[in-house]
């Protein structure tokens, strides 16, 4: 089991989304972050006043995923969030060491595979 994380661009959400979904990872969490890697600052005017920008928007991307996963969802990031230019960001693995879904006390694999309806409980399902 590993943990990806892909740092993009923002504008690239949508692209990334699909490419991992069309995959079969469908377990994602999005953040919304800020980082300084290979662009250059920019310098931006605000109200008459010149301010550096360090920091660029950017959107992180993590998911679990089995080992039969892993290259299937770094081929999927790099095609859809690559653009050439410099600043479309990175993608980071580390092996996870356990993994337990909170509803059903489920571990490691078991607890990746995705939750179908058929799982739910009817109480789950409302």
């Amino acid at each position: 089991m590993k943990l990806i994380t892909a740092v993009v661009r923002p504008e690239r959400i949508g692209a990334v989304k699909e490419a991992l979904f069309q995959a079969g990872i469908s377990g994602i969490t999005l953040s919304r972050v800020s980082g300084h890697g290979g662009e250059r600052e920019v310098v931006e005017h605000y109200r008459g006043t010149r301010v550096m920008v360090e920091f660029h928007e950017k959107v992180e991307f993590r998911m679990a995923v089995s080992e039969p996963f892993v290259e299937v969802a770094i081929q999927a990031i790099l095609q859809s969030a690559r653009t050439g230019e410099v600043g479309d960001g990175k993608i980071f693995v580390q092996p996870l060491e356990r993994v337990v879904r909170i509803r059903t006390g489920e571990q490691d694999n078991a607890a990746l595979t995705p939750v179908t309806e058929t799982q739910l409980s009817p109480q789950d399902a409302s």
